[in-house]
């Protein structure tokens, strides 16, 4: 798809309003077109659902009462039957039935304080959370909802801000306030998991914390971005490590830089493509691989820049997991969620 060769614009299609703080994150359920979940400092997680017939968004459900302070993050299981929230009170919570009495099924209490992120494998078995005690913990899921502590990794020096399961392989990722990115690996599905590699500045990584990772749908290719100001992609060869020769080391492709002029917070990749940041800056950009015919020498590019797309920073950005709608959600300090409509212009 040439998207370089097309007018794009990104179009405002609905602000969602309810949040009475800065909002951290947003999710699109993936197994139910049009909804959306959001969490803020407000210590809320509010549900929102498309209508079929208006094709607007309204709030369905305020999941509240259980985090007594900022939620943080959040992620659907790949079912979207259940959603794991953290939290700056020491918490992650699992919710179901959330579109009705908003029953919260678990809830689990370890890290030391400030919960900051929450992930779910592939397959909705496992569940990792990360924290400000700079230890990683992996979740197994068991029968009625119990969770049971599968492993503790403390690799990291400082703060965890993120953890990402890879999309296809139970690899872990995470990425920290020491600037780092490290990637936890289990040899077989009984063995521990154990620290693999580690992207630092000494290989071609970031110079300042690492705030968020995606992946390309392949899960051959990896977004992260930075508080250096910088997007990064890298590359594995997937193939290798599915057919089990093992692990494969990912490696640096391209830096973007010159974009941001203040930190970038979220980075998402879209399924046709399409990698999203939001920053500091109160700005959305969008990138694409304008050399995607060349295997060898991709070229990132700058598709669009979104100007004032928040009125204060960009915290998180997340494309719907469909490839057709080209929707994307942000979520900023100013309280709000808006939908975008990644569209060909007049």
């Amino acid at each position: 798809m040439k998207l370089m060769d097309k007018k794009l614009g990104l179009v405002e299609v609905q602000k969602l309003e309810g949040h009475t703080d800065r909002v951290w994150n947003v999710a699109w359920n993936p197994a139910a077109d049009g909804v959306l979940a959001s969490c803020s400092a407000d210590k809320t997680v509010r549900i929102w659902e498309q209508s079929s017939l208006t094709r607007s968004w309204t709030c369905k459900a305020v999941l509240e009462g259980t985090h007594t302070r900022t939620v943080k993050s959040l992620a659907w299981s790949p079912s979207g039957k259940l959603l794991a929230t953290a939290s700056f009170d020491g918490t992650t919570c699992v919710w179901e039935n959330f579109a009705t009495d908003s029953e919260s099924v678990s809830v689990l209490q370890v890290h030391e304080s400030e919960v900051k992120s929450v992930s779910w494998n592939a397959s909705g078995s496992l569940l990792a959370t990360c924290g400000r005690d700079k230890s990683v913990w992996i979740w197994e899921i068991l029968p009625e909802n119990e969770f049971d502590c599968a492993a503790v990794l403390t690799g990291h020096s400082e703060d965890v801000k993120m953890v990402l399961w890879h999309p296809t392989m139970d690899v872990l990722f995470s990425c920290s306030y020491d600037n780092t990115i490290k990637i936890w690996w289990s040899e077989d599905e009984y063995g521990d998991y154990n620290c693999v590699q580690t992207l630092g500045e000494l290989n071609n990584g970031h110079s300042s914390t690492v705030w968020s990772i995606s992946f390309n749908a392949a899960g051959d290719k990896m977004v992260t971005c930075s508080d250096d100001l910088t997007v990064k992609i890298w590359k594995t060869d997937i193939s290798m490590m599915q057919t089990g020769e093992g692990y494969v080391p990912w490696t640096h492709v391209c830096t973007l830089s010159g974009f941001h002029d203040r930190t970038i917070y979220s980075v998402h990749w879209s399924r046709d493509g399409v990698i999203a940041s939001g920053a500091g800056d109160d700005t959305i950009q969008l990138y694409v691989d304008s050399n995607s015919d060349s295997v060898d020498r991709p070229s990132y590019k700058l598709l669009l820049k979104k100007e004032k797309a928040h009125e204060m920073d960009v915290n998180s950005v997340q494309w719907a997991p469909d490839k057709e709608s080209r929707l994307l959600a942000s979520a900023s300090d100013d309280k709000m969620v808006k939908i975008w409509k990644l569209a060909s212009e007049p």
